[in-house]
Protein backbone atom coordinates (compact mmCIF):
# COMPACT_ATOMS: atom_id res chain seq x y z
CA UNK A 1 0.00 0.00 0.00
CA UNK A 2 1.40 3.46 -1.20
CA UNK A 3 1.00 6.38 1.37
CA UNK A 4 1.54 10.04 0.86
CA UNK A 5 0.23 13.09 1.92
CA UNK A 6 0.41 15.06 -1.25
CA UNK A 7 -2.44 14.68 -4.37
CA UNK A 8 -0.34 12.06 -6.15
CA UNK A 9 1.53 9.21 -6.30
CA UNK A 10 4.93 10.20 -8.10
CA UNK A 11 5.37 8.17 -11.14
CA UNK A 12 2.20 6.53 -11.52
CA UNK A 13 -1.44 7.53 -12.67
CA UNK A 14 -4.13 7.58 -10.43
CA UNK A 15 -6.94 6.01 -12.34
CA UNK A 16 -10.03 6.47 -10.07
CA UNK A 17 -10.79 7.59 -6.39
CA UNK A 18 -12.72 4.72 -4.04
CA UNK A 19 -13.69 7.66 -1.20
CA UNK A 20 -11.90 8.71 2.47
CA UNK A 21 -10.34 5.90 4.65
CA UNK A 22 -10.22 6.92 7.74
CA UNK A 23 -8.41 5.05 11.24
CA UNK A 24 -8.73 6.26 14.50
CA UNK A 25 -7.73 5.32 18.15
CA UNK A 26 -8.81 6.54 21.30
CA UNK A 27 -5.96 6.61 24.14
CA UNK A 28 -5.99 7.66 28.00
CA UNK A 29 -3.03 8.94 30.03
CA UNK A 30 -2.37 6.29 32.39
CA UNK A 31 -1.60 7.04 36.41
CA UNK A 32 2.27 6.19 36.48
CA UNK A 33 3.06 8.00 33.44
CA UNK A 34 1.21 10.85 35.21
CA UNK A 35 2.87 11.45 38.05
CA UNK A 36 6.60 10.77 36.05
CA UNK A 37 5.11 13.22 33.60
CA UNK A 38 4.37 15.88 36.76
CA UNK A 39 7.81 15.50 37.92
CA UNK A 40 9.26 16.39 34.73
CA UNK A 41 7.09 19.16 34.36
CA UNK A 42 8.92 20.33 36.89
CA UNK A 43 12.18 20.28 35.89
CA UNK A 44 11.29 21.21 32.14
CA UNK A 45 12.31 19.07 29.25
CA UNK A 46 10.52 16.57 26.91
CA UNK A 47 7.89 14.06 28.44
CA UNK A 48 9.07 10.84 26.58
CA UNK A 49 6.20 8.59 27.98
CA UNK A 50 3.69 11.13 26.45
CA UNK A 51 5.92 11.22 22.99
CA UNK A 52 5.63 7.45 23.34
CA UNK A 53 2.10 7.50 23.49
CA UNK A 54 1.40 9.65 20.64
CA UNK A 55 3.57 7.71 18.54
CA UNK A 56 2.04 4.21 19.27
CA UNK A 57 -1.64 6.17 18.93
CA UNK A 58 -0.24 7.34 15.27
CA UNK A 59 0.60 4.39 13.93
CA UNK A 60 -2.19 2.27 15.35
CA UNK A 61 -4.60 5.11 13.74
CA UNK A 62 -2.47 5.01 10.30
CA UNK A 63 -2.48 0.93 10.53
CA UNK A 64 -6.24 1.27 10.86
CA UNK A 65 -6.69 3.92 8.05
CA UNK A 66 -4.54 1.52 5.79
CA UNK A 67 -6.74 -1.84 6.71
CA UNK A 68 -9.73 0.40 5.68
CA UNK A 69 -8.59 1.01 2.25
CA UNK A 70 -7.58 -2.59 1.67
CA UNK A 71 -10.60 -3.70 2.13
CA UNK A 72 -11.68 -1.12 -0.19
CA UNK A 73 -9.50 -2.56 -2.72
CA UNK A 74 -6.93 0.19 -3.08
CA UNK A 75 -3.66 0.83 -4.95
CA UNK A 76 -2.57 3.92 -2.68
CA UNK A 77 -4.08 6.57 -0.14
CA UNK A 78 -3.05 10.40 -1.15
CA UNK A 79 -3.64 13.51 0.97
CA UNK A 80 -3.26 11.57 4.12
CA UNK A 81 -3.58 13.78 7.12
CA UNK A 82 -3.73 13.59 11.03
CA UNK A 83 -5.61 14.70 13.42
CA UNK A 84 -6.50 14.80 17.16
CA UNK A 85 -9.51 15.76 19.64
CA UNK A 86 -9.73 15.43 23.31
CA UNK A 87 -12.87 13.20 24.10
CA UNK A 88 -12.71 13.61 28.09
CA UNK A 89 -9.83 15.04 30.56
CA UNK A 90 -6.77 12.66 29.75
CA UNK A 91 -8.36 10.61 26.99
CA UNK A 92 -7.64 11.94 23.01
CA UNK A 93 -8.83 10.60 19.37
CA UNK A 94 -6.04 10.57 16.89
CA UNK A 95 -7.57 10.06 13.43
CA UNK A 96 -5.88 9.39 10.26
CA UNK A 97 -7.62 9.86 7.10
CA UNK A 98 -6.56 10.04 3.22
CA UNK A 99 -8.14 9.49 0.03
CA UNK A 100 -8.28 5.67 -1.81
CA UNK A 101 -7.38 5.25 -4.89
CA UNK A 102 -7.11 2.94 -7.45
CA UNK A 103 -3.46 2.96 -9.94
CA UNK A 104 -2.69 2.24 -13.67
Amino acid sequence: MIITTIETVPGREISSSIGIVRGSTVRARNFGRDIFAGLKNIVGGEITEYTKLQAQSREEALTRMIDDAVRLGADAVVNVRFTTSTIMQGASEILAYGTAVKLN
